[in-house]
Parts: C-alpha cells; structure tokens; sequence
C-alpha cells in the first residue's frame, strides 16, 4: 500500500468523504480514481486488503555471512572481501558490497556498550602498544612492544618493554603482573589478539579462545573476556594506559642499551601509578590498598614457573651496519639479519656465540677493538656496500689483507 494515500484516507475518513472529488485527488497522487476509492472500502471496512509483503533479492544473498565473518574476525576490508567472493562466484558490484559493510559497522557501533563492572578485585585489561622505535644515544633504532595491564577499580597499572608479542612472552608478562599486583583478579578483558583467540573457529556472536590459553587462564585461576569488534569503549582503561606510553618518546637518545630501557620503563610505571587518574579522580596506589584484599590468591609457584619463558640470554638488535653492540663494542653478522634481534652467550673462553632462533649465526672473540668482523662477515658486508663494483677475488684479497685495518675501513664510513 502507498503510504501518502493510506495517511490521505485516515484524515478524510474524519471528515465527510462525499465532500472530495476522488477524481481530483487521484491526479494529485498520480494514481487512478479507483485506488482512491478502493482505499476508501478498506478504511470503511467495507473490503479486506490482501496484504502481500514484497521480496527483495540481493546479489549479495548467501555471501552476507562470510562478509561479516571476515570483517569482524580478521579485519578485511571491503575490496578484500569483494576481490574474495568475486572467486567464490559473486556477480555483484563493489558499492552495493561496501554500502552492506558499512551500514554493518555502524548497526553494531550504534549497539549499546556493556559496561563492565569495577568493583575492587573484578577485572583487569590487557593491550599491547606495538611496534614503537626508540633510538640510543648512538643512533641506534629499538623496535620495541610494551606489555599492558590496568586493574578497573584502583587503576594499578603493569608495563613491560618486549622484543615480540608471542605467546609464551604474554604469559611470562601476565604471569609478572599478578607477581606485582600479588594477586589475581576474577576476570581479565582482552582485544582479539591471536595469541588469546582461535579466529579459525571464532565467529562475531562466538569468541573461542586457543586451547593453550584456555589452560593458562584455568591454571592461572581468572575468567577470559573478548572484547568484541566496533567497541573500543569496552577496554577504554588500558586503551589510556597506551596513550599515556606515548610519554616514553622523550627518551629518545637518552639511553644506551635494552637494560637502560627495562629500568626507564619501571621508573615510568612507578611514575603513572602515583600520579592521579583521570578515570578514577585518585592516586592507584591508594585504591589498590583497599583493592588487593579482593584479589585472588596466586597460585602455586610450580604452576606459574610453568608460563615464565625460561629464555635467560638477552636479545640484540642488528643494525643498519650489520652489527650488534655489546659492551661497547660491535661485532659483525651476514647481512640478512639485519633489523633482527639475536641472542648473545659468551663460554668460559670469552668466545661470544651470536644465535638466531636458538641456532648459531657466528662466533667472535671478545676484543677490545670497537670493531670486530670475521673473514666471511668482512667480506659480505663490504659485498653489499662499499665494494659492491668489485670483483670477488678483488673483495677476498682486500679481506685478507686489511682485516686488521677495518676497524678504520669500514667503521668509518
């Protein structure tokens, strides 16, 4: 049924109908004289509307499912998707697609938000801060991730500068944050990072989290929460906490080694854990007095030794010149590793190992040199730069004769 002419007849039917040229109000609304007064018998009573709903079709019907699953789950965008279901037989346009997705992301934006509760003891959220590049005193670039964890009620905060964003490196640092805090809190609230949850099995309506994770959170003793997608406010505490580590830029070029970026990164948790909250309007340290009494106790230290990542050996990044420092002085690696991290063990005959992936790359003496190439290093490093136009018997015999020179040759460059 029109709609215009339905509102038209409900307002004549108040009045006297004989009063209106039905022909006249046909024109008006474009339509013939009989519709009028057919809607006239309906308002009356006098005949019963067959009321037919219309269907529509879409070409999108029977790929709308697999276009949220991969925007929600994984992140798609919509020409990712487009290019995807285009393969599985789609015969539609990109618009109409981006429109769905779109209008999609608003509806569940628009949905209201659960709010968590933040009684003492409740909850806690985690994050990550990814990817952030801090430079040493020597130009030295440090890609770094920082760990998060705030409790909801005292807004106690834990951080922890990381090499990476595994799976045993979360543990380890969850498992340092309940040493901190001295306990644990009844549940923790997590973004939908790979480590926690299993996207394979995941749909939008249905979080399932991997099977490791599920034994760490029931030997741990707390309950795991996913934050679902377009509900940013959810984790709005530790999504602050990420924003306040944008104050560890200042220390560029205010330190040397990953250790002095360790103590900087306790100096500025110790900092923010005294200094008011804007969420709570106090200091955390105040309120995580009356908070800790509500923790959960630890467990056994045999069952959190069992997540601590036993890895012992420092990690050090490879520079530019494929070389890594230790103690002052640089010692050389094949120049595929550079922008890796590599881990250092020094034997009782001061023979420093360099390993990657646990494997051994090379091996160096310790020397005071600043320095310190090996034959086969010397000799690809000046390959890929300084020599690149020579020969290789050319490079080879420059190597053999001049390797105790290069502390000059090549690090002066």
């Amino acid at each position: 049924m029109r709609g215009d002419i339905k509102d038209l007849i409900k307002f004549i039917a108040k009045e006297d109908e004989l009063l209106f040229n039905k022909a006249e109000l046909a024109r008006r609304y474009d339509c013939d004289p009989r519709t009028i007064d057919r809607y006239l018998k309906i308002q009356s009573g006098e005949i019963v509307p067959n009321e037919r709903k219309r269907v529509y079709h879409s070409k999108l019907d029977g790929y709308k499912d697999v276009i949220i699953r991969k925007v929600d789950t994984y992140g798609c965008s919509a020409m990712a998707v487009y290019k995807f279901i285009k393969k599985k037989g789609y015969t539609g346009g990109y618009s109409i697609l981006a429109d769905f997705v779109r209008k999609h992301k608003e509806r569940e934006t628009k949905k209201a938000t659960i709010r968590f509760e933040t009684n003492p003891g409740l909850q806690a959220q985690v994050d990550w801060k990814e990817d952030m590049k801090l430079v040493n005193r020597t130009g030295e670039e440090f890609k770094i991730n920082i760990f998060l964890m705030v409790l909801g009620y005292s807004r106690l905060k834990f951080l922890r500068i990381t090499p990476d964003r595994t799976q045993p490196t979360l543990f380890t640092c969850m498992t340092e944050a309940f040493q901190y805090f001295d306990g644990i809190p009844q549940e923790i609230l997590f973004d939908n990072m790979k480590t926690v949850v299993d996207h394979s099995k995941c749909s939008f309506t249905k979080t399932v989290f991997n099977g490791r994770f599920e034994y760490f959170a029931k030997d741990i003793g707390f309950k795991p929460i996913a934050c679902r997608p377009y509900r940013p406010q959810t984790k709005g505490k530790v999504e602050s906490l990420a924003k306040l580590t944008d104050r560890l830029k200042a220390y560029n070029e205010e330190f040397d080694t990953w250790d002095d970026l360790m103590s900087i990164c306790d100096r500025f948790m110790d900092d923010i854990n005294n200094e008011i909250s804007q969420g709570s309007d106090e200091i955390p340290v105040a309120l995580f007095s009356k908070e800790k009494e509500y923790l959960l106790p630890l467990p056994s230290m045999d069952i959190l030794q069992n997540y601590i990542s036993r890895q012992e050996d420092k990690t050090y990044s490879v520079n530019r010149e494929s070389m890594i420092k230790y103690n002052g002085k640089k010692y050389s690696v094949p120049t595929r590793y550079i922008g890796e991290r590599m881990t250092i063990k020094v034997d009782d005959n001061d023979i420093l190992g360099i390993y990657y992936n646990n494997d051994l790359v090379v091996c160096h003496e310790i020397s005071s040199k600043k320095y310190n190439y090996t034959l086969d290093t010397a000799y690809e490093i000046l390959k890929s730069d300084a020599m690149r136009h020579k020969s290789d018997a050319e490079i080879l015999n420059y190597v053999k004769n001049n390797l105790l020179k290069m502390d000059q040759c090549i690090g002066g460059q």
